[in-house]
């Protein structure tokens, strides 16, 4: 790979031009696509969608919103360090991408979570475990969802993922004029550029990890993966290089800003915090399990310096303020060693042939792997989270059943005796916003199989593009009942 092709500022489809006066006060097309998301709808809906709390009512924990934009600052300043690292292994062809690289990484982090529905991750399993019991129970003209599906749009269906449907909604935007994006943005959101046939959770190779797109974007992929020429010697497609900066920045920002909503949320006190640092850093020597070549005695500098931090501070000490502060000292090592692995890696990152994460075999490695192990205790697990959930997957499953039956039959082309809406299918649809409809038709193929996936598609269109509360307010509406306690 090459950043001539890879920072290409091509568009998915034409973009009006700029008047000539712009000119005298140039822009590059990187930060205007900054500039186009910030304003679009699709980013403001992230303002009411969970991070990890679904339906919190508080206003302190992070949302969707928050943390997309800390993201965003984080993979912008990766950038900005990794163009203008002056270390050892620095790359010298780096430096004359000031402008771009921090740009474009500013941009894809802003957009990395674009596609998670309602209530975070939890929404995005609930709808593909609904779509697994629903290909074989509902059915078209008689038969059975799934036998009008080939095996890839029925996996696609089954194992939803909101980064596939971050790019389908950057394919519809384009179409629609709202979001057009340079391909070397889009190009760098594809964390996972593999399809749904061929993903796998356990394949050593990082990129195979998920699925990255879905049957209906597959053109789209191509285009944009030739477009930057993002292939291996063999001719496969890898992942963009930028991609891995902007996951290390997901995981810099998830690590510590979730540990630090928890804390403020009493899920944890400090002392339970230290211990559990200091109990997995032992286990890691007791097991024999850390990772090969990490010189674990970095993760325990950090616990003293919290350590000492506290004591120096005295009993009457703000633990939320030393936590904050200790954090974001975490989160600039953290930034350290990503970019001494990107550097380290950098031949096989262009190569297409880097397999791991860029903190793999650093000397943080255990120190984020200990965070999230503790983030995942007392945060992801714990009781207050579940009794949210329960209420976020009766409103999801509720409105999948009642929107994906009221499309399958709104195409009029291809009603008849066995095929015609309810009248409670007609309302559910009068519900459907138009711009939806409009992109059914846009899609539209003319085969029956296809044009029946893509219905599908509207349906979960519709619901990952919903707000959590918006989906509460729906659910509360056309079950009548008051959700208001929520």
């Amino acid at each position: 790979m090459d950043w001539k092709h890879l920072l290409s500022d091509r568009k998915l489809a034409e973009s009006p031009a700029l008047p000539d006066q712009f000119a005298r006060f140039p822009i590059n097309t990187f930060e205007l696509d900054y500039s186009n998301l910030v304003s679009s709808a699709a980013f403001r809906r992230l303002q009411d969608k969970t991070q990890v709390y679904p339906l919190d009512k508080g206003d302190f924990v992070r949302t969707r919103l928050t943390h997309s934009i800390e993201v965003s600052t984080v993979a912008r300043q990766l950038g900005m360090m990794v163009t203008d690292d002056r270390s050892q292994y620095a790359r010298a062809e780096l430096q004359q991408y000031r402008t771009e690289i921090p740009s474009v990484l500013a941009c894809v982090a802003l957009l990395h979570d674009l596609g998670n529905p309602p209530f975070g991750h939890f929404g995005e399993a609930l709808i593909g475990e609904w779509f697994r019991g629903a290909l074989d129970r509902l059915t078209y003209k008689g038969q059975p969802l799934r036998q009008w599906l080939t095996p890839q749009m029925a996996r696609d269906l089954e194992n939803f993922e909101g980064n596939a449907q971050a790019l389908r909604l950057l394919g519809k935007a384009a179409r629609g004029g709202s979001i057009n994006l340079s391909m070397a943005v889009i190009g760098a959101l594809l964390k996972y550029p593999t399809d749904s046939l061929h993903f796998n959770r356990k394949d050593p190779d990082i990129r195979r990890h998920k699925l990255g797109y879905f049957a209906a974007e597959e053109e789209i992929f191509r285009t944009v993966t030739d477009t930057l020429a993002m292939h291996d010697a063999a001719g496969a497609v890898c992942r963009h290089p930028l991609t891995y900066l902007m996951e290390a920045a997901d995981d810099i920002a998830y690590a510590t800003a979730d540990l630090e909503d928890a804390l403020n949320k009493g899920l944890f006190t400090m002392e339970q915090f230290l211990n559990r640092y200091r109990g997995a850093y032992r286990d890691q020597f007791r097991n024999g399990t850390l990772p090969h070549g990490t010189p674990a005695d970095y993760s325990e500098r950090l616990l003293q310096e919290l350590e000492q931090m506290r004591q120096e501070a005295g009993p009457d000490r703000d633990e939320a303020a030393l936590f904050h502060t200790w954090l974001l000292q975490v989160r600039n090592w953290l930034m350290y060693v990503a970019i001494y692995r990107f550097n380290k890696s950098y031949d096989e990152i262009m190569a297409g042939t880097y397999q791991e994460d860029l903190f793999y075999q650093t000397n943080h490695v255990l120190t984020l792997q200990i965070l999230k192990d503790i983030t995942a205790e007392y945060a992801y697990d714990s009781a207050g989270i579940l009794r949210l959930e329960l209420a976020a997957e009766s409103i999801v499953t509720f409105l999948l059943e009642k929107y994906v039956h009221a499309v399958l039959c709104c195409d009029e082309a291809y009603q008849d005796a066995l095929c015609q809406p309810t009248s409670s299918d007609r309302k559910y649809l009068a519900t459907l916003p138009r711009e939806h409809l409009l992109d059914y038709r846009r899609a539209r193929t003319g085969d029956e199989k296809t044009d029946l996936y893509l219905r599908i598609l509207m349906a979960t269109d519709f619901l990952s593009g919903m707000t959590d509360g918006y989906a509460r307010t729906l659910y509360r509406e056309a079950r009548g009942i008051d959700l208001t306690h929520l």
